[in-house]
């Protein structure tokens, strides 16, 4: 059937996403070309009474579309045609599964551009980023997906068909577009997106600051957020990365850098020159041993290929990976990139970063060989560790990948079990029989304020011995 898998070996694509540490198959894979297919899919789903769940390109990093109980996975990467372009009233609308770069490319020219932009935006699908709100390096200006999505149009757990919100600016009545927006699946399968559009800057002033500590580069951040700077994108690389890079795509970066901030400007030209100025000053001033500009658009654009393209040079250090996502407080950066780097050491694991610094998102990375069963539970006690000291900095354990399966002990940390409670209610407002991504971002699957165990400690030996 050409819309529909059931053998084992073609599943296997489908039996994690970017978060490889824990696998299972979905027991069939659907693969729907409009809303209408979507609903049937639901409605069979409903009368068989067996769980699904949507998935895009599978670039999530936190297991969000893991299929736990197997189930029905909805692949919704077939649904992949902008709609529509309204560049009169700023908005677009799209398909869940066209990919976030190809709306950049088709309005390139017309001085409009949609703004979230993830490192993954080559291959990640816009269903996606509404999923996990995602973000990217230009969110520290512009703000995530939830800033930029007008409406909704979504296939419920029952099947029915509702849209929320639209192309007009602020309907009235509840704001259920931001509910659904980093719901992770589990109120609705998104079918269709109203994205705003937001007006190219007449310029850019984009700079690369080379430091000979980490700590001087982090100290860097919070200098140019405290001088009433906002750059348009803030980002750091620590030497692992810049080495990754260098040996793949030859960039030109000092090998003996130990950090590196990519940071840019944008907007009017009157004044960029001046903040321009400004920043290489404050690097100076914290110990840059230099600052780069882009001269032209062929640098900037080789300068972010090079940020873009950080998660692919990692390859070259590892066989497997685990990216973390936690958020700390940017004065909190030195301290947390200490411990990063302490509690790597501790479990004999090496950790490189890059990382949205403007914001204090961190992604340490974790580099390991997830055919080794002691290097898995190595991986997952330091990352545990690592995300517990995000939350005593006074962050959250995800800024842009969500929680998925593999947060979902961390909930009661962060959350009251009355916050945990409101939560299941609005879930069970929309998935009453919880037949939607079961077992997903609440800490069980029928109250909340229960204490969870770790993930670490939930995966069966059978699929620990597999990995």
């Amino acid at each position: 059937m050409e819309n529909v898998l059931t053998a084992k070996s073609e599943l296997l694509v489908y039996e994690c996403d970017g978060f490889t540490i824990e696998k299972n198959r979905p027991d069939v894979a659907v693969f729907p070309r409009s809303t209408e297919d979507v609903q049937k899919i639901v409605r069979i789903c409903n009368e068989a009474g067996v769980p699904f769940l949507p998935r895009g390109a599978g670039t999530s990093l936190a297991g969000g579309c893991l299929p736990v109980g197997g189930g029905v996975m909805i692949v919704l990467t077939r649904m992949k045609q902008i709609l529509e372009i309204n560049l009169r009233d700023r908005y677009a609308v799209v398909q869940p599964g066209v990919v976030n770069v190809w709306l950049t490319q088709a309005l390139k020219g017309s001085g409009y551009h949609y703004a979230p932009d993830p490192s993954s935006q080559g291959a990640c699908t816009i269903g996606g980023n509404v999923a996990t709100n995602s973000g990217g390096p230009h969110t520290l200006k512009y703000g995530v997906t939830v800033n930029h999505v007008l409406g909704v149009e979504v296939v419920l757990a029952d099947g029915r068909i509702v849209q929320l919100g639209g192309p007009a600016e602020d309907p009235l009545g509840l704001d259920l577009v931001g509910a659904f927006v980093g719901s992770e699946g589990t109120l609705g399968i998104v079918t269709k997106v109203w994205v705003r559009l937001t007006r190219d800057p007449q310029g850019y002033r984009t700079m690369l600051g080379v430091f000979d500590s980490v700590e001087d580069a982090t100290n860097t951040i919070s200098e140019i957020i405290g001088a009433g700077i906002v750059p348009a994108a803030l980002e750091m690389m620590d030497q692992g990365i810049v080495a990754a890079l260098e040996e793949a795509f030859h960039f030109g970066f000092p090998l003996d850098a130990q950090a590196v901030l990519l940071i840019e400007v944008d907007g009017l030209e009157a004044g960029l020159d001046e903040q321009r100025d400004r920043i290489i000053d404050l690097c100076h001033r914290c110990g840059a041993r230099e600052v780069r500009q882009a001269a032209d658009a062929a640098q900037r654009q080789k300068l972010w290929k090079c940020r873009k393209q950080a998660f692919g040079a990692i390859g070259r250090l590892s066989p497997s990976y685990c990216t973390q996502d936690g958020v700390v407080p940017r004065t909190q950066l030195p301290h947390i990139l200490r411990k990063i780097y302490e509690i790597g050491a501790r479990y004999d694991l090496r950790v490189v970063n890059v990382f949205h610094a403007g914001d204090g998102n961190i992604h340490p990375i974790l580099l390991f060989d997830e055919r080794h069963p002691d290097q898995v539970t190595r991986v997952l006690q330091a990352s545990h560790e690592i995300l517990e000291e995000c939350l005593a900095c006074g962050g959250s354990v995800t800024g842009e990948h969500g929680i998925g399966v593999e947060k979902i002990a961390f909930m009661n940390k962060m959350f009251t079990p009355d916050d945990l409670r409101a939560m299941a209610n609005l879930r069970d407002a929309f998935n009453p029989r919880g037949n939607l991504s079961p077992e997903k971002m609440l800490p069980t699957s029928a109250g909340c304020g229960q204490e969870q165990k770790p993930r670490l400690q939930q995966i069966r030996p059978a699929r620990r011995a597999a990995l």
